[in-house]
């Protein structure tokens, strides 16, 4: 029963923690987990200083940067206007039909009346930056089933096409060109065996008596693997906040608040639990749970994909990235365990022992003997 009622505290903590982990959640839906198809930007041509490009959120969007100090215009699939992007900020074109298809990853919204490529542009301010992102058909693989190619020969890297997105700067014609290429997915069964392996050697230091030495050392070591966990969920939510786009502290700060702060807050707990463990303060093993039950369900579990995609969402080398969820999930899930299985040990040696009943054998025997002796001659 007090393992139980350790149970439901951390669950009842845990759901009125979600609330407010909603809307970061949604906020990054579009936001692909992991991929097997590497988008890449190669060149701008001719190169203009000033005008960049790269892809971000694991490929799944195109990001254009113009600091020329002159409007340059993106085309659509159709050679309409689509984006303008200049000194005076991004604007879309309304009648544009790539306005509405690149809103979502998969290009399925349905097209307005307006939207009419042969028309006049309307153009819309939507940003008073120097940069647009958007998800481009031209540079995604949008079936769900992959190329022939890459079907008859799935364990080779091998390129789907090359990609082109005309741009132009007054009377010039500029082009963004890239690659899309598919990259065969890793096995995932060693980073399963590692996860799990590590979750039971943490969780195997529960059972250890809490007022021992051995105990002590248990609760401590326990304590500073959650802090590894918890630093390897900081790294792991900037890693993503930078595959987004951010630039700079006050870019990764942005980007941070913006989708990925409840990974943030879940790091940075796992931290304060694990020097709160370290310290051997009071609750210490409530805290090892709490933080533990968040670093699986907020760090691990939202980025299980990482461990089975050749293409992360993070900038960082995904075998790096790989490293970063498994050790959120062995540390999350041990240190899970090892704070219940200490609760349910430390409820036990506070419950109040009954008084031994006396048995009334023992002075009967002895007072029958004594009668014995003195019946004797």
């Amino acid at each position: 029963m007090p393992l139980r009622r350790a149970g439901l505290l951390v669950t009842a903590a845990l759901a009125a923690l979600l609330v407010p982990a909603t809307p970061a959640a949604a906020h990054a839906a579009d936001a692909p987990d992991g991929t097997d198809y590497r988008a890449e930007v190669t060149a701008i041509s001719p190169a203009r200083p000033g005008l960049t490009a790269r892809m971000i959120e694991a490929g799944a969007r195109l990001e254009l940067t113009n600091r020329t100090g002159r409007d340059i215009e993106v085309y659509g699939y159709s050679g309409e206007p689509y984006l303008r992007i200049g000194p005076g900020g991004v604007y879309e074109n309304s009648r544009s039909p790539a306005t509405y298809l690149n809103r979502t990853i998969a290009g399925d919204t349905q097209l307005p009346p307006e939207a009419d490529p042969a028309a006049a542009p309307n153009w819309r301010r939507i940003s008073d930056g120097p940069s647009a992102r958007w998800h481009d058909q031209r540079t995604l693989w949008l079936e769900s089933t992959p190329p022939a190619q890459v079907g008859s020969d799935p364990i080779r890297q091998q390129r789907i096409r090359d990609w082109v997105v005309p741009l132009r700067a007054g009377d010039e014609t500029i082009e963004v060109r890239g690659t899309l290429d598919w990259v065969p997915p890793p096995d995932a069964y060693p980073w399963w065996v590692a996860a799990t392996l590590g979750f039971l050697l943490i969780g195997a230091a529960g059972p250890l008596p809490a007022g021992t030495a051995a105990g002590v050392r248990a609760l401590r070591a326990v304590g500073a693997l959650l802090a590894l966990g918890g630093a390897a969920t900081v790294a792991l939510t900037v890693g993503r906040a930078l595959d987004a786009g951010a630039e700079g502290v006050g870019g990764v700060l942005l980007g941070l608040v913006g989708g990925q702060l409840w990974t943030l807050l879940t790091g940075l707990g796992a931290l304060a639990a694990g020097g709160y463990a370290l310290a051997r303060r009071a609750a210490a093993d409530f805290a090892l749970a709490l933080a533990g039950a968040a670093l699986v369900l907020f760090a691990g579990a939202t980025n299980l994909a990482v461990l089975s995609r050749s293409v992360a969402p993070v900038a960082a080398p995904a075998p790096l990235a790989r490293l970063l969820v498994v050790l959120a999930l062995a540390t999350g899930a041990g240190a899970l365990a090892a704070g219940l299985l200490r609760l349910h040990a430390a409820a036990r040696a506070a419950r109040p022992r009954p008084p031994r009943p006396t048995s009334a054998l023992p002075a009967a025997r002895d007072q029958a003997r004594s009668v014995a002796r003195g019946s004797k001659p």
